[in-house]
């Protein structure tokens, strides 16, 4: 059922091309500005590597937890509920379908930024797989949001709540030891500041070795995000 619910789902997002146009496209027409704007500078090499973490993961929340409440909200999921199938597989099933959907989105991104001039001293390939445990982090909790919120708008309103203080806090804004250290502590409860340093240190020229505690606990987090979906999928829509 996992399977079937995942290709169900791939099928719906292939039909929607504002969707797959906004997962795909976006994240380059952005990087692709940033090397416009500062060419013939650092700043892409610099920041380009923490910004294809970021925009994936940004995107896939809100395209995850908007179409999973759409689906909800048309009765589509509340009829599968009515069937023996498990929660477990209805969102194992969202977050197959999705989850191939931001490999998709992590080898154009990268491959993209890489054409457009970023430069990186470590692998590329562990570049790519920080980007799509960034983009899998992202439909995760957009699953798990689309679980809490009852309308699409509430949704929407969650990206704020839940994205907005991570990006504030992640070291993307300032290096995390100049923090105050409060705000330090803060930072390491939030799954987006270990994605950032994980950039951080393959930008460097960083291994698998240095990034496998991050990329880690990252995992950890996409986990829990899964396990929270279940949890708090209902069985029929108020």
């Amino acid at each position: 059922m996992m399977l079937v619910t995942a290709g169900r789902v791939l099928a719906q997002l292939r039909r929607d091309h504002r969707t797959v146009a906004l997962i795909l496209a976006l994240p380059c027409l952005l990087l692709g500005l940033i090397a416009w704007m500062f060419d013939g500078t650092p700043v892409l090499d610099q920041f380009g590597p923490l910004l294809v973490g970021i925009f994936p993961l940004i995107v896939m929340f809100l395209v995850t937890s908007v179409a999973t409440l759409r689906e909800r909200q048309s009765g589509t999921l509340e009829r599968l509920m009515t069937t023996p199938v498990r929660q477990g597989d209805l969102v194992g099933g969202y977050a197959l379908a999705f989850g191939a959907l931001a490999l998709l989105q992590a080898l154009v991104v990268v491959g993209f930024a890489l054409v457009v001039g970023m430069e990186v001293a470590g692998p590329v390939w562990l570049v790519v797989l920080v980007a799509l445990l960034n983009a899998v982090l992202g439909s995760c909790l957009g699953l798990a949001a689309s679980a809490l919120a009852r309308t699409e708008f509430q949704a929407v309103q969650m990206m704020p709540a839940l994205i907005f203080p991570q990006l504030i806090v992640c070291g993307l804004l300032m290096p995390r030891d100049q923090m105050p250290e409060v705000l330090e502590w803060i930072s390491r409860a939030f799954p987006l500041t270990y994605a950032v340093d994980a950039m951080q240190q393959v930008a460097a020229g960083a291994g698998w070795a240095d990034v496998a505690g991050a990329v880690g606990v990252t995992v950890a987090f996409i986990v829990g995000a899964v396990a929270l979906g279940v949890v708090t999928l209902r069985r029929r829509t108020p």
